[in-house]
């Protein structure tokens, strides 16, 4: 199984490539799209939806994971947030992939053990738990990281969860 996992802005979007099998999940990619501010609204929302389609054309994943928008502060965030979300919705319709959506607090609840953790808790635990080549400057790539590797520990345990156990007697 191929995940996308995405932390979905308009001004910045992240997203990772993971590989789950029975075994570890395997982180295979990261990357963040950055829009002009000075541009209008559909014209980030299209490069955003431009370059999420390149990266499902090179990864073919199998699944889209979403860090679901949960609650902002401010009002014009969680709306752009909903616009850049409605185009990744469309582009996992549109290339016959489902959706799941992950909250904030589940995450960081799956990768540092505490729901609440900070931004540097999150970025720690990625550093100790996958081995990333490059450095990662931007919180929205790391919480695409995160979002995809929450997403995988998740399913392993409900996988197992899920499972038959035989008693013997």
């Amino acid at each position: 199984m191929i995940i996308l996992a995405i932390d979905s802005g308009l001004e910045k979007t992240g997203f990772a490539v993971f590989k789950k099998d029975k075994s570890s999940p395997v982180y295979i990619a990261s990357g963040l799209i950055i829009t002009d501010k000075k541009k209008k609204t559909e014209r980030r929302v299209w490069e955003i939806y431009n370059r999420l389609n390149d990266v499902i054309k090179e990864y073919r994943p199998t699944l889209i994971v979403i860090e679901q928008l949960f609650f902002f502060k401010n009002q014009k965030t969680v709306i752009s947030v909903a616009q850049t979300q409605g185009a990744i919705l469309l582009l996992a319709s549109q290339n016959n992939i489902p959706v799941e959506f992950l909250t904030p607090l589940q995450i960081k609840q799956t990768v540092t053990g505490y729901g609440l953790s900070d931004k540097e808790s999150v970025r720690k635990m990625i550093g100790l738990t996958l081995k990333i080549d490059k450095k990662i400057k931007e919180d929205d790539e790391i919480d695409a990281i995160a979002c995809g590797l929450a997403y995988c520990y998740l399913n392993k345990s409900q996988e197992t969860t899920n499972k038959k156990q035989i008693v013997l007697i």
